[in-house]
């Protein structure tokens, strides 16, 4: 099943760090099938509260190769020259599966 890793962005500092970052984390991706869907562009936020900088979400192919991705060491030598720079909140998350409704969350798991 699909997973995401998805930021909320409240603040980033740019800058040499930033820069480098964006530069070096395509490559860090590619070896987990991972993808952008969302790098902030237009956003709207019609209920609740959001980081005004928007978002950032990443798509892989499921879970475990989100989380690999996460802990690899080639993203771990980078991490530092975002959070050093950038304010937010980072979750990863499985996706639903191909034709999943909402009702599908009344059944128990």
């Amino acid at each position: 099943m699909t997973a995401y890793a998805l930021a909320q962005v409240h603040s980033v500092e740019r800058c040499p760090d930033i820069v480098e970052y964006l530069e070096r984390i395509d490559d860090t991706l590619d070896a987990f099938g991972g993808r952008f869907v969302v790098h902030r562009g237009t956003f709207e936020n019609p209920e609740g509260s959001w980081g005004p900088l928007g978002l950032i979400l990443i798509e892989f192919p499921d879970y475990e190769r989100a989380r690999a991705w996460y802990d690899s060491p080639a993203y771990r030598e980078i991490l530092p020259l975002r959070t050093r720079h950038m304010v937010a909140d980072v979750i990863i998350a499985e996706g639903v599966p191909a034709g999943y409704r909402g009702a599908d969350a009344l059944k128990e798991r």
